[in-house]
């Protein structure tokens, strides 16, 4: 069966510094896979490289089968695979009704139009004809992630939803996504609170300086195993890179 969204030993990276190696996995339609790894393991920059944003300097993206590596940015959203950065990255001028328009722009049918993204997200009801310079952190994320709906995307990548949220609203957030993540939805989730990937992830891939490291479902993979594959503790290196393998043992969360 062919994946729906796939990253074939890519490798990426700015100059000659390498922030990615050699790292491969798939998403299926409906499936939540969380990348985790402390600052610098490279997922974001493989976000970018999954959504067009950046070029791999080897390796393949493919979505559902078709090679979209040379596709950029732009052109990869109307094919339906959509970013929500780290930072949010509003328009500050105009309204959230305005901010969700703009994600509309990709011109795909689907089910996501301001009724249904309010629906998933309902701190945004009150807020739609409020500026966007004039909202909280958790408000501006919920704005991100609608925007980025608003596509009708079928791959979903959020960077850092929960990064300098109070815990109220990341918990509000999160129980959008579960509504969210209905209709086969692929959503490739990085996220740093570890309780609340293996709370929310179907799989789990672990990065460490660049490579995926341990691979595995919550149910497989332990806590220790995810730490100590977090910060490098007990990996074998070789080839200049950390080794590592899919996990198996009772979890222990």
């Amino acid at each position: 069966m062919t994946a729906l969204l796939a990253a074939e030993s890519i490798s990426a990276g700015y100059g000659d510094s390498r922030a990615v190696v050699d790292v491969s996995f798939a998403v299926d339609a409906g499936e939540v896979l969380a990348l985790v790894g402390a600052n610098g393991a490279g997922k974001s920059t493989l976000l970018r490289v999954l959504a067009g944003a950046h070029r791999p300097t080897a390796g393949r993206v493919s979505l559902r089968g078709e090679d979209v590596t040379r596709v950029r940015d732009f052109e990869r959203n109307r094919m339906g695979v959509c970013l929500v950065p780290e930072g949010r990255r509003l328009f500050a001028s105009l309204t959230v009704r305005e901010n969700l328009e703009v994600g509309a722009g990709s011109r795909r049918d689907g089910r996501w139009g301001i009724d249904t993204v309010v629906d998933a997200l309902p701190m945004l009801g009150d807020l739609l004809d409020r500026n966007a310079s004039q909202l909280s952190g958790g408000q501006q994320q919920a704005v991100a992630i609608g925007r980025a709906l608003m596509s009708n995307p079928e791959v979903l990548l959020l960077d850092e939803v929960s990064l300098g949220l109070a815990p109220i609203v990341i918990d509000e957030l999160y129980e959008s996504l579960a509504a969210v993540r209905g209709g086969g939805l692929g959503i490739v989730l990085v996220e740093q609170d570890l309780e609340r990937t293996v709370a929310v992830a179907d799989r789990i891939v672990c990065m460490l300086e660049g490579h995926a490291v341990l691979e595995g479902t919550p149910a497989t993979l332990t806590h220790e195993q995810i730490t100590d594959a977090y910060f490098g503790h007990h990996l074998a290196f070789s080839d200049g890179g950390p080794g590592g393998a899919s996990a198996k043992g009772a979890s222990s969360w």
